[in-house]
């Protein structure tokens, strides 16, 4: 998986998922652009990990949730690496709370909806000026899309589900221009998300029923991920890749 000369932008780059994707793909050879929103300190060692082994980040702050952060992040991004995106993973997302029907309102929905489905659409339509033929997509969804998610993640399952939908239409809409659009969608994964959001007696209880008997790496995301955005997948389009250890097909 050689992407020597490539140039990746990853959103939420900079750590858990994010950050084993910005590591990979630099490690392959791209030159690499880190959004985070808030944490700069993981942002920024992130890029100096990259920095330390020999390759290029850049560090740019944005709420991908707003078009017009987006829209810097866009011409920061073109500006710093020669006017082009090669690879756009959308990692940036989140759970917000985990609520019930009963509990939640109009703005809760909409935060979460925005969150993770909302902010890739304003992502990827900027940077797709920017996307040549050959270049990938690479969205992250979740198993939450498929089974509904977890008590209380219901606007969050739906928010990945319509994700998951988008990956497969902007398949067959970029697909005559050479631009690849895939998915993963990670089941139990050990990461900060899940160290807010669930209990450790169902983390235990999920990896026991998962086939691998264990959580899955935020690393082994990024193989994926990396996977999908070289030429190793040229004939790839449309996929929701699953990464769960086989959870939920046992």
């Amino acid at each position: 998986m050689d992407l020597t000369n490539k140039v990746a932008l990853v959103t939420g780059g900079g750590r858990d998922i994010g950050r084993a994707v910005s590591l990979r793909l630099a490690r392959a050879g791209a030159a690499v652009a880190i959004n985070y929103k808030s944490d700069s300190a993981a942002a920024e060692a992130t890029a100096q990990a990259i920095k330390d082994a020999g390759g290029r980040a850049l560090v740019v702050r944005a709420d991908v949730t707003k078009a017009d952060d987006v829209a810097r992040l866009i011409e920061e991004t073109r500006g710093a690496f020669g006017g082009r995106i090669d690879i756009l993973v959308n990692c940036a997302g989140g759970m917000v709370a985990r609520k019930t029907l009963d509990d939640m309102d109009e703005g809760f929905f909409d935060e979460v909806m925005t969150l993770n489905l909302k902010s890739a659409f304003l992502v990827t339509k900027a940077a797709k000026p920017l996307l040549g033929e050959g270049s990938a997509i690479v969205n992250v969804s979740s198993l939450a899309g498929r089974d509904g998610g977890g008590p209380g993640a219901s606007i969050y399952a739906t928010a990945k589900g319509a994700l998951m939908t988008l990956t497969r239409a902007w398949a067959k809409e970029m697909g005559p221009q050479g631009i690849r659009v895939n998915a993963v969608c990670p089941g139990l994964i050990g990461t900060s998300f899940h160290d807010i959001f669930s209990k450790p007696e169902g983390r235990l209880a999920t990896a026991g029923n998962t086939p691998l008997r264990r959580e899955g790496k935020p690393e082994e995301v990024a193989e994926a991920i990396a996977f999908l955005a070289s030429d190793a997948s040229a004939f790839l389009t449309g996929v929701n890749m699953d990464i769960n250890g086989g959870l939920g097909f046992s």
